[in-house]
């Protein structure tokens, strides 16, 4: 596809469904960083009195959620990406086999979209005339650069995310008391996942309130199911 105009590129620059691939893999990291590493200490943390079950514990799921993480991101948009890349395939053929129905296809889409039946027929001839296939990928697959899938960027920004956010408990079963490492830790994990609530909100232009809420309240339900499962098997490791 064509480079974005100067134009378009400020235009870009106030709106925030641009960040929306990389935005939605990098907070879903570090939440699940943050959370799920926070969980299996919380849960240890209250099952031991010894520090060192809690950090190999912590260590050993911080290590393996990064990597699944990111694997997982991977495979999912992949799976998106060739679904996108059989539908322009499939476009391809039809635009070669039957050009004539694709015009009539897409001047009915603006159509619908409100432009009077000969404006519509118009722009599409136009735009099928310009670049056939890329009015049909845009216009009729919905498919764009910014709503694209990209594995690589999905996997890289979920697996250094969940890195990060799971760094933060990690140190905290480094470096803080036993005797309060379950409330510690949960007092932590909630600052550090109300921060991603409020930044993450204002990288996607929405309410930080409500974000700061929704982390919150489900952060809070995860460590406190983890924390009470510890309690009930508490076996003394060591």
């Amino acid at each position: 596809m064509n480079e974005n105009s100067p134009e378009l590129d400020d235009y870009l620059d106030n709106h925030y469904i641009h960040r929306s691939n990389w935005l939605r893999a990098a907070v879903l990291g570090a939440n699940d960083g943050i959370l799920s590493t926070a969980s299996l200490a919380i849960g240890v943390a209250a099952a031991t009195e010894l520090r060192e079950p809690i950090v190999l514990a912590t260590l050993a799921g911080l290590v393996a959620g990064a990597l699944s993480m990111a694997a997982g991101e991977y495979v999912s948009v992949s799976s998106q990406t060739d679904v996108e890349k059989a539908d322009i395939q499939r476009e391809k053929i039809e635009l070669k086999e039957t050009p004539a129905l694709e015009l009539q296809r897409l001047a009915e889409i603006y159509e619908k979209r409100g432009l009077k039946k000969e404006t519509a027929f118009t722009v599409a001839q136009e735009l099928t005339e310009k670049d056939a296939l890329g009015a049909h990928i845009r216009d009729e697959l919905g498919i764009n650069e910014i709503s694209q899938a990209k594995p690589i960027q999905a996997a890289i920004a979920s697996g250094a995310a969940f890195t990060i956010g799971g760094l933060l408990p990690f140190l905290v079963t480094l470096f803080l008391p036993l005797n309060s490492m379950v409330y510690s830790l949960y007092g932590f994990a909630l600052l550090f996942l109300i921060l991603l609530g409020a930044l993450a909100a204002k990288a996607g232009g929405s309410s930080i309130g409500k974000a700061v809420l929704r982390i919150t309240f489900w952060g809070t339900v995860a460590m406190g199911l983890t924390a009470l499962v510890g309690y009930m098997f508490n076996v003394n490791v060591g």
